[in-house]
């Protein structure tokens, strides 16, 4: 038993020893992870600092018989402060870079963490339950053996510390190395090449829009269409790739990994261009069987996702659920963040944290009264009983006067039961000559538009029939209409 205790602290040691050293070698992340858990800014950088401070003591109360105890119950209070932060991160629906082995490694809180906690707390409680004087063997029987063993342990953590910076280190040269082969690729030999068919990359349909539909052959000339993906009730990853892009070629390794990672929580779908035999060249058997092909990027061109390669997340109900991961680094930390999600989750979305967005999906409608132009007072109920459009204009806006166009075009269709219900502000008379059916509420200063998401106009949020926010803000006439399923072919 006294080994085993030895071997419990020397275990508590390492953990906490390189998760302090590894905050203290990236300060500025431990001060930003802070604030992630909702500590306020003023009292974050100090705080940022005492954490890995407080852990590099308990490292050390833990590794000497004579301060183990003081350091197990050292131990079990800051994971207990850690765990609760944790799951009130989770319960909000928040996954905050946990920062916990710093420069080291990080990941998004989740699950994994908190088994983790839980496992070191268990140690921790072996400690404790021992008794101050029931700590196990010491480090050594004389004061220069337990130096030795001290600058060993310290030696040994030392390298780990390193060992993992320079597999960091490798890491990024290695991205950096295909960024300049990608670079080279593309530079035709010192004569530019025009992308302006490509598009912006960081363009993308809003979260909460339904993925359009589509027919396309696979590689087996089978006609397959999005209601046939949607058959399996799975998540879906689309991965944009092409037979030429070099870049795709080295995802080709983390393609297969990803595929039997996520088999059973989502489905990889992999759309190129090309001939089959050209893909079957290029990516495998394996991940060319099923594999979607277009003709002329049709299907790319409709979801913003004309670069190579670039990954797409859509929800199990067939809404588009994240931005466009564009590049391998951007689709390998996708899939990195991934792994702690739980698709099941209600109104599940893949935030972008390279993307800024005001994001208010899932929050009820705000309480509001007012008047339309036909004198009419329009509430909440308003919105609740039947799907909603809520379209952001102005009349001093050149590019609002195209979306009430296509409003009144929408009045006339077949709408499939949604409405629409226009904020706007300015001269009521120029919002008559609009001549819209629907519902236009003049709101100086947009209060209530505010409260929905607005921040631009023109624009537009979904609203269920529960009054619940659907989607994330849409900027711009194509964007609003993908909200419901109208997209330019």
């Amino acid at each position: 038993m006294e080994i085993t205790l030895l071997i419990i602290r020397l275990m508590l040691f390492g953990v906490f020893a390189i998760a302090g050293a590894g905050k203290l070698l990236d300060i500025d992340g431990s001060e930003k992870a802070v604030r992630a858990f909702g500590v306020p800014g003023s009292i974050s950088k100090p705080i940022g600092l005492l954490i890995p401070i407080a852990e590099l003591i308990i490292a050390f109360l833990v590794l000497f018989v004579s301060t183990s105890w003081f350091g197990s119950i050292g131990t079990l209070l800051i994971l207990s402060i850690f765990t609760v932060g944790m799951l009130w991160q989770l319960k909000h629906g928040n996954a905050p870079d946990c920062h916990c082995f710093g420069q080291i490694h990080s990941e998004p809180v989740g699950p994994k963490s908190l088994v983790r906690n839980l496992v070191i707390a268990a140690f921790a409680i072996v400690l404790a339950a021992a008794g101050r004087s029931g700590q196990g063997l010491p480090l050594g029987e004389t004061a220069e053996s337990i130096i030795q063993n001290l600058v060993l342990a310290v030696l040994s953590i030392a390298v780990v510390i390193s060992a993992s910076y320079l597999r960091r280190l490798t890491n990024d040269n290695r991205r950096l190395l295909r960024r300049i082969e990608f670079l080279e690729m593309l530079d035709n030999g010192g004569q530019p090449i025009e992308r302006d068919e490509a598009g912006n990359p960081i363009d993308s349909l809003p979260i909460g829009a339904p993925f359009p539909d589509f027919q396309l052959n696979d590689t087996r000339n089978r006609v397959v269409t999005f209601e046939h993906l949607l058959a399996d009730h799975k998540p879906k990853v689309f991965l944009f790739v092409g037979p030429n892009c070099e870049p795709c070629k080295a995802l080709l390794p983390d393609f297969a990994k990803w595929r039997d990672e996520f088999g059973k929580k989502l489905r990889l779908v992999f759309v190129s261009s090309g001939s089959a035999a050209d893909n079957l060249e290029r990516f495998g058997e394996e991940l060319t069987n099923g594999m979607l092909l277009q003709t002329n990027k049709e299907l790319s061109n409709m979801v913003h996702c004309k670069w190579t390669p670039t990954a797409l997340f859509v929800s199990a109900d067939g809404n588009i659920a994240g931005h466009p991961a564009v590049g391998e680094a951007a689709i390998r930390d996708m899939f990195d963040r991934l792994k702690n999600e739980d698709f099941n989750k209600q109104r599940f979305y893949l935030s972008s944290p390279g993307k800024p967005g005001r994001i208010k999906i899932g929050q009820s409608v705000p309480e509001f009264s007012i008047e339309d132009l036909n004198e009419r007072t329009i509430t909440r109920e308003n919105l609740v009983g039947r799907q909603t459009l809520a379209v952001f204009l102005s009349t001093t806006c050149s590019f609002c006067s195209t979306v009430a166009d296509q409003i009144r075009e929408w009045e006339r269709s077949d709408t499939n039961g949604t409405q629409v219900i226009v904020f706007s502000e300015g001269d009521r008379s120029l919002h008559e000559e609009m001549g819209l059916r629907s519902s236009i509420l003049i709101e100086p200063g947009y209060s209530t538009a505010i409260k929905l998401g607005m921040f631009g106009v023109p624009s537009g949020v979904l609203v269920d029939e529960n009054g619940v926010i659907a989607s994330e803000t849409a900027v711009g006439g194509p964007a609003i209409w993908s909200l419901v399923g109208k997209y330019e072919q």
